[in-house]
């Protein structure tokens, strides 16, 4: 199921693309932040793409393929750009991260995957 959540605690549950959309663009200060996960009882991982607004006012995009390692990073100043990448995240478009150079982070993070693991 794909969940929507932002910085201020608002959840919705299956967003429609206006509510994302509306989500996106509500991002300030103090709500600075949005996450859309797909979460499965299954399944173990965690799949999403989060987008913060920076203090610069630039989105930092990020999203995880289900590991530590699989963690990527990008800024850009389109939220237009944003909102498509979300979009085509959430409906499993192949082509979704183009138009991007993203930077692999999961180094910074292996060292929860592994106390996780063990």
């Amino acid at each position: 199921m794909l969940i929507a959540t932002d910085e201020a605690g608002h959840t919705v549950k299956k967003p429609s693309k206006p509510a994302i959309g509306r989500m996106l663009a509500s991002l300030q200060r103090g709500n600075a932040h949005l996450v859309l996960e797909h979460a499965e009882e299954d399944v173990e991982g965690s799949w999403y793409v989060q987008v913060l607004l920076r203090d610069d006012n630039t989105y930092q995009l990020e999203f995880r393929d289900g590991i530590a390692a699989e963690h990527y990073q990008t800024r850009t100043v389109s939220q237009e750009k944003v909102l498509t990448a979300m979009l085509g995240w959430a409906a499993g478009k192949a082509d979704w991260k183009d138009g991007f150079m993203w930077n692999n982070i999961g180094p910074q993070f292996g060292a929860d995957d592994a106390r996780h693991q063990g």
